[in-house]
């Protein structure tokens, strides 16, 4: 190809990828406006972000003339990945009735699958009648308005345990996820990751605590899965679930697998450096990097100039932080 059919080969690419991006930045279509069940994660505008989400946007490269036809292609194939459906599905199979003491309750087997992408990981959870309705009295105090017109399934006074109502609320606990998720302020809401992932991480940090780590690691790699699907949108929320499980790895003499975790918790914190975990993190990946063999002189001189920029402070250590997450 001569020069002149190469430039013209790069400026097509450019202004097909101009189109599409154009486009892909446009107004929301009706499906969009008409309550979407599907989050596209290459949305521009995000609604009501919190202040450590702002930088996601920025981190896809733009289109520009400085940009080879080689990078262009890779930069068209990033945008079609990253514009791909993303969207939970919420499945409850079975329940089982539990008799502890003098109470009697049933716990809902929830399955989440993720569609609209290659990953065909699960993740299965059980929740009881109390736990759904405690989600939805806290999310009337705070959603008012969206709440309007989702209902919940009441108490009977009797045949809680036939089932027949168990079949009932097996659906209707389906269907009201399903609506949830729909609503995107209530699917980005505190709330309702909490509901979908808190009773874990909570045992997960009391055995992390009691120094039980294998038991500790097993729940916090069951959950990080589905705090990345439920925190697209903010990567820095599961910083903490990362740091506990480099913690793990660590003191279950797992360098290599510390490391890993690690570099994905890093790469959450690097427009965030004032982050609690930040500095903790960088001593902690030094360490095993020196262990490993592999290049710590960059991260450690990251943690001079972050110092230098920082009044000396007391700061815990990483383990120190991840023992004081989720303490009642």
């Amino acid at each position: 190809m001569d020069q002149d059919s190469h430039c013209t080969a790069e400026r097509e690419l450019l202004e097909a990828v101009s189109r599409i991006t154009t486009f892909s930045t446009a107004s929301p279509s009706d499906e969009e406006l008409n309550q979407p069940k599907a989050e596209i994660s290459c949305q521009v505008r995000k609604e009501n972000p919190e202040k450590d989400d702002l930088q996601d946007s920025n981190a896809s490269l733009s289109p520009n003339s400085s940009m080879t036809t080689k990078e262009l292609q890779e930069y068209w194939r990033n945008e079609k990945r990253q514009c791909r459906q993303v969207k939970l599905l919420f499945e409850i199979p079975s329940t089982r009735v539990v008799e502890h003491h003098l109470s009697k309750y049933v716990m809902y087997k929830i399955i989440i699958l993720q569609t609209g992408s290659f990953d065909s990981n699960k993740s299965v959870i059980e929740r009881r009648y109390s736990d759904f309705e405690k989600l939805h009295r806290n999310l009337l105090e705070e959603f008012s308005e969206e709440m309007e017109d989702v209902t919940f399934p009441k108490k009977t006074l009797t045949g809680n345990f036939t089932e027949e109502i168990i079949n009932e609320r097996k659906l209707a606990f389906k269907d009201y996820l399903r609506l949830l998720y729909s609503m995107k302020y209530i699917r980005r809401s505190k709330k309702f990751i909490d509901f979908l992932t808190r009773p874990e991480l909570q045992e997960a940090y009391g055995c992390l605590r009691g120094g039980q780590y294998t038991k500790a690691l097993e729940i916090l790699l069951e959950v990080i899965g589905l705090q990345e699907r439920l925190t697209r949108g903010n990567p820095v929320s599961i910083v903490p679930t990362l740091c506990a499980i480099v913690v793990c790895h660590k003191d279950l003499e797992n360098p290599a697998s510390a490391f890993e975790y690690g570099e994905k918790a890093l790469s959450c914190l690097c427009v965030h450096t004032s982050h609690r975990y930040y500095t903790p993190l960088l001593e902690t990946m030094i360490s095993l990097a020196y262990e490993l063999g592999k290049d710590f002189l960059s991260l450690q001189e990251k943690l001079e100039e972050w110092k230098a920029k920082k009044d000396p402070v007391r700061v815990f250590t990483l383990k120190e932080l991840a023992v004081r997450e989720y303490v009642q």
